[in-house]
């Protein structure tokens, strides 16, 4: 088989950074050393001033397909996310129809199959009439990499406030159980007081921190009561972060949670240039929460970093407040955000490896992926810490053709995103040739 030898990179990988070769074969990590020397049929990739990191694991997106597919598919978010460094995602039940069953869940994966450049995986859904179903995930439990609950409505009529059911479900699930947690009477109470809002400013009062905390205090307790593997998306308020620990290694966690970029990034005080653009759900808060997330970042309270990416077309966002749908695109920029973050002295880049590659495949015991190891799949990522580049309507690869971050110029470039080693971005450019696999888990 072709091999590839990517020579001295600066290679950051479990805690640490160091210059050395990484040897590809077969589609996985045959060798990390020093000096190695090609032989045979081997393609030799200078990387001197480059930094080669596993791929990004992005546990949380929504591509839309099937039935929203004129806002993206499976096949065009999945060239973003490459673009961005993103080898492997994780995709949201809250299709149409939506992934309530074992067939249409399995659709999913044939229409991935047929058109990602990613590695993917995709979340079975939850009604209040699905229970049995939700159930016979579990004889899947390493072909799937989780069960995913709204616990608050948001795109979609997936919401699941029948308390029987959650019962069911927290006791009964041998997989993963992620949550989108936001109360739904609190919320709707604020509806009724904020009837006549007019713009994305009130977003955040509407779904506020009680409505946020009241939910994933809620999904904590069932987790508790059920020793349930608990996994809260989309963490947004300094209050809920007093129901997460750090005192365990993630593996021994029993309940995680996940921070946005966006929610790391933005603030209240931004909609007042980007409005709908940046309406979301959960919130985008006030920015003393921002604070809060980062410190839970950095701590340990929040495990993992992930998009919710979650597009909409240009004239749906142009709506009034009250219509626009929420949610916003983020996967093609998310690593070189962090990775802004991390020359600006916020955070290590060791530490946006930690919570982008590795903490994702240790919190969903992903199989052979998210680390750099030698007989691991060859999904990696190199960077130019060195280059920028101006996010604009010609560069961007999202079906829906805009971004938050059009004009914004990032200080770090995407140079080339390997996937299972074949090289599926490089040089401003998607290899369509390229396919993903479904991501394998190893639970017990």
């Amino acid at each position: 088989m072709f091999s590839k030898l990517i020579k001295n990179a600066t290679v950051v990988n479990e805690g640490t950074t160091k210059v050395q070769d990484v040897l590809i074969k077969n589609g996985r990590i045959e060798r990390i050393d020093n000096n190695i020397q090609p032989s045979g049929n081997c393609e030799e990739i200078n990387a001197e001033g480059l930094h080669l990191m596993p791929g990004v694991i992005d546990d949380q997106v929504h591509f839309r397909e099937p039935g929203l597919t004129h806002k993206a598919t499976i096949g065009t978010e999945a060239r973003a996310a490459v673009a961005g460094g993103t080898t492997t995602f994780m995709e949201m039940p809250n299709t149409v129809p939506a992934a309530l069953t074992q067939e249409l869940l399995e659709d999913k994966y044939n229409i991935a199959a047929k058109a990602a450049v990613a590695n993917y995986s995709f979340f079975m859904g939850v009604s209040n009439t699905n229970v049995e179903e939700v159930l016979r995930t579990n004889a899947k439990k390493n072909d799937i990499c989780g069960i995913k609950i709204f616990m608050g409505s948001s795109t979609g009529d997936m919401l699941v406030d029948n308390y029987i059911t959650l019962s069911r479900i927290f006791a009964g699930s041998e997989l993963l159980i992620a949550t989108h947690c936001e109360d739904e009477n609190v919320i709707n109470a604020n509806k009724e007081h904020y009837k006549d809002a007019d713009n994305a400013s009130f977003h955040p009062l509407i779904r506020n921190t009680e409505a946020c905390f009241e939910s994933s205090f809620s999904a904590v307790q069932l987790a508790k009561m059920h020793n349930t593997r608990l996994h809260i998306l989309h963490i947004s308020t300094a209050r809920e972060l007093q129901l997460f620990g750090n005192m365990l290694p993630l593996a021994d966690k029993r309940i995680t949670a996940e921070v946005c970029i966006h929610h790391l990034h933005f603030t209240a005080d931004d909609y007042a240039q980007q409005g709908n653009l940046i309406k979301c759900n959960p919130a985008i808060k006030a920015a003393e929460n921002k604070t809060a997330l980062w410190a839970a970042l950095l701590d340990d309270r929040l495990d993992i970093i992930a998009t919710d990416h979650a597009p909409h077309t240009w004239e749906e966002k142009q709506q009034p407040y009250q219509k626009a749908p929420a949610g916003l695109p983020l996967v093609q920029h998310s690593l070189q955000l962090m990775l802004q973050y991390a020359k600006e002295g916020k955070i290590s880049i060791e530490k946006v490896v930690e919570k982008m590659s590795h903490a994702p495949a240790v919190c969903f015991s992903i199989a052979e992926r998210g680390y750099l190891r030698e007989g691991y799949h060859a999904d990696m990522v190199l960077v130019n810490m060195n280059e920028q580049m101006t996010v604009s309507k010609q560069n961007l690869l999202y079906k829906c053709g805009w971004s938050p971050f059009e004009g914004h110029t990032f200080p770090v470039t995407i140079h080339t995103t390997f996937v299972n080693g074949d090289i599926a971005y490089a040089n401003g450019q998607v290899n369509d040739a390229c396919r993903g696999q479904r991501v394998k888990f190893s639970r017990g």
